[in-house]
């Protein structure tokens, strides 16, 4: 019997990790461990997304909460390191590139677990970008690396890493994939008042756009923009809402006309609302991803993506902190220009189970 201890800690590796336990469950062989560190803070929606996305309570919840990168993943190694001295799995699987992964990532190493890494070899090399650090980190630590395009397999052969790498496709494609169909119960375009195709969706929370009153004022500016191009909803991340709060300027936010301000949203809801959208403005990883499968147009305000095949064959097109380029992009979107999209190699809702299956034949050959 062969032990698999997934670890999650924020809500997109709930996305990552589901389609690997689906399949997990189904392999008589493997017995499974979930471990949900607790990183991100709000229980609440944590629990939705377990729901919707189908996936067990996790079997041990370590509760750490939200902190400085450093002091978190120090706390996350210290509950961590007794969990894996109880378990005793035959494997730690991380995803992603969160203060949760490579907090276990080095725990696991330490006592001498192989680890395995899904989605690796993404780089921004932006090294500004704790995700970036969290990424190489982990890759130069674990055994087995699952990739999810061409340009990760190319970063990891660049830095020589050790571990194996195996290009397998995109796991949060495969939650897509699975759960699209959920989205037809979905109310949200009917609670907003929105018709398909004639709004617009906004994330923000990465640093470079919300940490500062100058890049507070600059995305405040592109907001009000695209608030008169169409209606546009906005879920509010905690760490945006909490830095507007901070520099007294969230009521300049409400003021914005045809602007839909909301809580964070659940899964099956927030898919809804993208995949009828006109466009999506972004500075997320994943939902560059997403966009890219429902071939709906994604402009990201980063200078640059560590997930280049959203952008050379995608919908998606970087724009930084550019709001010309912005709002240029954005009206040829809304004027009906011809553009071709297509959906990457291997990004086929199957990835979780080319890794299950190269996990267990990797781990029956030690």
């Amino acid at each position: 019997m062969l032990t698999v201890l997934s670890v999650v800690g924020a809500r997109p590796n709930f996305m990552k990790v589901a389609p690997l336990m689906d399949c997990m469950a189904r392999r008589p062989e493997v017995r499974q461990v979930l471990v949900h560190t607790g990183q991100h803070y709000d229980d609440n929606l944590s629990t939705v997304f377990f729901k919707e996305l189908g996936i067990a309570p996790p079997d041990i919840n370590l509760g750490i909460g939200s902190c400085e990168r450093e002091e978190q993943i120090a706390k996350i190694s210290e509950a961590f390191r007794p969990v894996l001295q109880r378990v005793r799995p035959s494997v730690v699987l991380v995803v992603g590139d969160v203060n949760s992964t490579i907090a276990c990532a080095r725990v696991a190493k330490e006592h001498g677990v192989k680890v395995g890494h899904v989605e690796a070899g993404l780089r921004s090399f932006d090294l500004t970008m704790p995700e970036e650090h969290n990424r190489r980190e982990t890759d130069e630590i674990a055994d087995f690396l699952f990739v999810t395009e061409h340009a990760g397999m190319e970063n990891l052969e660049n830095e020589g890493v050790a571990g194996k790498a195996f290009l397998v496709g995109n796991v949060m494609i495969d939650a897509l994939a699975a759960n699209f169909r959920k989205t037809e119960q979905s109310d949200i375009l009917e609670r907003f008042k929105l018709a398909p195709g004639g709004y617009l969706v906004a994330t923000f929370h990465r640093p470079s756009n919300v940490d500062g009153r100058e890049q507070l004022q600059a995305l405040l500016k592109a907001i009000s923009g695209l608030c008169q191009r169409a209606p546009l909803v906005l879920p509010l991340h905690p760490r945006t809402r909490r830095a507007l709060s901070e520099h007294c300027l969230f009521g300049r936010l409400e003021s914005c006309e045809g602007l839909i301000l909301c809580a964070p949203l659940g899964y099956i809801d927030f898919l809804k609302l993208v995949s009828r959208a006109a466009a999506v403005i972004t500075d997320s990883g994943g939902i560059q991803e997403e966009t890219t499968y429902l071939k709906i147009p994604c402009l990201t305000m980063r200078e640059n993506t560590e997930r280049p095949v959203t952008t050379s064959v995608g919908s998606n097109v970087l724009v930084g902190n550019d709001t010309e380029r912005l709002f240029c992009e954005l009206d040829s979107i809304l004027s009906g220009a011809k553009r071709e999209y297509a959906i990457p190699e291997l990004w086929d809702g199957h990835a979780a189970d080319r890794i299950v299956t190269l996990l267990l034949n990797e781990l029956s050959q030690t």
